[in-house]
């Protein structure tokens, strides 16, 4: 669906160790997402490209997505500003490493930026 007015944007993001991913990933979203803080305004539906560099891999991802929550500047319990991020259906491989790199980190009770 194209939202009038719908930006885009490109965002470099690096996830340098597990703590760092598991905190950022929203697996109960369909097809994986990440939070990512940032500043930069965005609204609901906005078409966000990633590039994604996961722990200590070569290559970065490229992973296309919608912007589906925003937690704004101020919000309560001191979270963090930012968008998440839900992957597109042909963005499986970033959401295939990430569930490997976090495997057994899934099911944890510990909270994430987003829960």
């Amino acid at each position: 669906m194209n939202i009038p007015g719908a930006r885009s944007g490109i965002l470099s993001l690096t996830m340098k160790d597990k703590a760092v991913l598991y905190a950022a990933y929203m697996p109960f979203i369909i097809g994986g997402g990440l939070f990512i803080a940032t500043n930069k305004k965005f609204g609901l539906g906005d078409d966000v490209f990633l590039l994604l560099n996961l722990m200590e891999e070569p290559e970065k991802i490229p992973v296309a997505g919608k912007v589906i929550w925003i937690t704004p500047r101020g919000a309560q319990g001191n979270r963090a500003t930012g968008i998440g991020v839900q992957f597109d259906k042909k963005s499986s491989l970033a959401k295939d490493k990430i569930e490997t790199y976090l495997a057994g980190a899934l099911s944890s009770e510990k909270p994430t930026h987003t829960m």
